[in-house]
């Protein structure tokens, strides 16, 4: 006689056998939003410190883009900190 699906009992949760498509695409997607997460954040901490950077160079009128150039290479090396720890967790 075959397992009929009202002879589970109803309080325990049923497991699927084998590999379950579903949960691997979830698995993927949830990769997929992680690491996205993490480039907008990358593109935003370079995004602002080259824009403080340009504005400071602007208030103190440099002939060069000193302030531009220390701050963004500073924001990208903040967001390459913040990279590596959120891919430890």
């Amino acid at each position: 006689m075959e397992n009929q699906p009202d002879d589970f009992p109803s309080d325990q949760p049923r497991r699927s056998v084998g590999n379950d498509p579903l949960r691997t695409t979830t698995e993927k997607n949830k990769s997929f939003v992680q690491y996205s997460g993490i480039a907008f954040q990358m593109l935003g901490t370079i995004g602002l410190g080259v824009w403080v950077g340009l504005k400071l160079d602007e208030w103190q009128q440099n002939p060069r883009h000193i302030w531009t150039i220390v701050l963004s290479l500073t924001a990208i090396g903040a967001s390459l900190y913040l990279f590596i720890r959120q891919l430890t967790r």
